[in-house]
């Protein structure tokens, strides 16, 4: 059955995966974007030009979805991620509880899966000094707000630790809770698309109710 979507962050490299995937599984989706003309020509969205950080814009656009999926991200290269990512996920996580919109699901990092008992990825020393900047903030979110909030069925969606530069759609993958998924050769990494269908598994099949979930080969 389809499913009435708010999805942020639908022009990024995941959102845009999310999107295709959301798609071609005929759910109806609305798009919360900076830039509309990266759009253009996609069949079946409404796409809707705006701020996450306008809590009210985003709590009228969540009113009556099944659903919020936020693949939010200001940018990598964005000077001012860790402020934008520190002050906006709390209003796009305020904004869907007053929407009364039944389900938060968030694309979330792979920092603060465990790599080893007690060590956190994003601890490890293995994350690019450059981006921790995007990585610290999100994790913290996770960890202090997130795992408290009870008003809300929310799902924080970890990703392997690496994206496949030339994945494919394979849905053979395995899904986790905390820790972070080796293959045999002890590497951890998921094509965007996968990431995306186990997401979109997940909008049509809740499995995971308040918690982390994580995937990988």
């Amino acid at each position: 059955m389809a499913k009435k979507v708010l999805l942020i962050g639908a022009t990024g490299f995941v959102g845009s995966a999310i999107l295709n995937e959301l798609i071609s599984r005929g759910h109806e989706v609305t798009a919360l974007v900076r830039n509309a003309d990266k759009l253009a020509g996609k069949k079946g969205i409404k796409a809707v030009v705006g701020d996450v950080a306008d809590e009210e814009a985003v709590t009228h656009l969540a009113e009556g979805k099944d659903a919020v999926i936020s693949a939010y991200n200001p940018g990598w290269m964005n000077p001012d991620i860790a402020r934008l990512i520190t002050e906006n996920y709390p209003k796009i996580l305020s904004a869907a509880k007053k929407s009364g919109v039944g389900r938060l699901l968030i694309v979330g990092g792979a920092g603060t899966l465990f790599c080893a008992p007690g060590l956190r990825v994003v601890d490890s020393g293995a994350i690019p000094e450059e981006i921790m900047g995007g990585v610290r903030p999100l994790g913290d979110f996770y960890l202090n707000t997130l795992t408290k909030e009870q008003d809300i069925d929310w799902v924080f969606f970890s990703p392997a630790g690496a994206f496949d530069e030339k994945g494919e759609r394979t849905g053979n993958f395995r899904l986790g809770k905390d820790d972070l998924i080796v293959d045999a050769n002890g590497q951890s990494h998921i094509s965007v698309q996968d990431y995306a269908l186990a997401m979109v598994d997940e909008l049509e099949k809740p499995a995971h109710h308040k918690e982390r979930f994580t995937i990988g080969y």
